[in-house]
């Protein structure tokens, strides 16, 4: 597992110490956004292989939603550049999240940044419903090119602290 993706596990999981660390550097309403996933924190496992389906599966009992891990020191994240795994993995996705109505989030890590450096996509995934639906429409979409390539730009994602927090909101009453 990578550094990231034990670091994005450890948020989602509510793993104070790893909470306290990223959050160092970040405002006070970053920080009180992140520490709402210490009420209802998820069960996060992590899918095995390269460009596979994911690299992590986030769960809990209201929830659950896949996670693809990106990194780079750069902003902008092209699918097509150096080999375009990224894009066929993208579309292979997308096809069977649609099979099976499952949400896919990407998260972007932005390396050597100040505050809240990861950000949160999603993919434009039909026949979502319930909570996952929500999700989806609220979070940012990976845009795609005019010939149709995957583009992920960190300043277009939605803060992983906004997300958390919006998250919490979600969350339904036992009846």
């Amino acid at each position: 597992m990578s550094e990231f993706e034990r670091e994005l596990k450890g948020i989602l999981t509510g793993d104070n110490d790893i909470l306290q660390k990223i959050t160092k550097t970040c405002s006070k309403s970053e920080v009180s956004n992140y520490m709402t996933i210490l009420s209802n924190p998820f069960i996060v496992i992590r899918s095995a292989g390269s460009l596979g389906i994911a690299d992590l599966v986030a769960i809990r009992g209201d929830m659950s939603f896949l996670i693809e891990i990106k990194t780079s020191k750069a902003k902008e994240i092209r699918f097509d550049r150096a080999s375009r795994a990224n894009q066929k993995q993208a579309e292979k996705i997308i096809r069977q999240c649609e099979k099976t109505g499952t949400l896919l989030l990407y998260a972007q890590r932005l390396k050597g940044l100040r505050g809240d450096c990861w950000r949160v996509f999603s993919l434009d995934i039909k026949g979502l419903s319930g909570i996952a639906r929500l999700i989806h429409d609220k979070v940012p979409l990976l845009r795609k090119t005019k010939g149709g390539i995957y583009v992920m730009n960190w300043d277009e994602g939605m803060k992983l602290s906004t997300f958390i927090k919006y998250l919490s909101m979600l969350i339904r009453p036992n009846l």
